[in-house]
């Protein structure tokens, strides 16, 4: 199984799926490209180590859902690769509906909550200023409804009273780590979600 990455930062996420691999813990799934919308991303120098093809698609900077031609970019450079997933990996721009449906059922994207609770931007932060004793992440098929699609797989993270918005989100960063390469396996042993291609 064939998988692209898209992401726009430190590529924490990507370097634990990188790694998963690396062990041969990633199934029957290989990473053979990563993109991203910031040409000074983490995640581009993450690919560099690994060995990994990379691409930037630059894209306005004054929008947060791709526009018409920022889609058509992103598109032409993950067909480049061929996959059969697609893994949103700290990607901050949301993807318009015939982007998702261009790729039905191969987008995949994790997100620092147990959803359905705390949807959008700031997710850890919100559970924080909440109050609730359990927080998480949550692998979801991207959907064009904002962090509403198939639930794949979730690990839960208990808020202690001793936590800041910092330990927090070191704790649910590495439930992340856990959980997203963990899935992609799952996935590339099933196909069970996943277009043939």
């Amino acid at each position: 199984m064939r998988v692209v990455i898209l992401g726009s930062g430190n590529g924490t996420n990507a370097k634990a799926i990188l790694e998963s691999q690396k062990k041969g813990n990633l199934g029957n799934a290989t990473v053979v490209g990563i993109l991203s919308d910031q040409d000074d991303a983490g995640i581009l120098k993450i690919a560099d180590q690994y060995s990994i093809s990379s691409s930037i698609a630059k894209c306005s900077q004054s929008k947060a859902k791709l526009s018409d031609a920022d889609q058509e970019i992103f598109i032409k450079k993950i067909n480049v690769f061929n996959p059969h997933l697609i893994v949103l990996a700290g990607f901050m721009r949301i993807l318009p509906s015939p982007f998702i449906e261009y790729f039905e059922k191969q987008i995949i994207n994790i997100h620092p909550s147990l959803l359905p609770s705390f949807k959008g931007m700031n997710a850890i932060q919100q559970a924080f200023e909440h109050g609730v004793k359990i927080s998480g992440c949550t692998v979801h098929q991207v959907s064009t409804e904002i962090d509403s699609g198939k639930i794949l797989a979730q690990a839960p993270v208990r808020i202690m009273d001793s936590d800041t918005i910092d330990t927090l989100t070191q704790k649910i960063h590495a439930a992340e780590h856990v959980i997203l390469p963990s899935t992609i396996a799952n996935l590339s042993n099933s196909n069970k979600c996943l277009l043939d291609k």
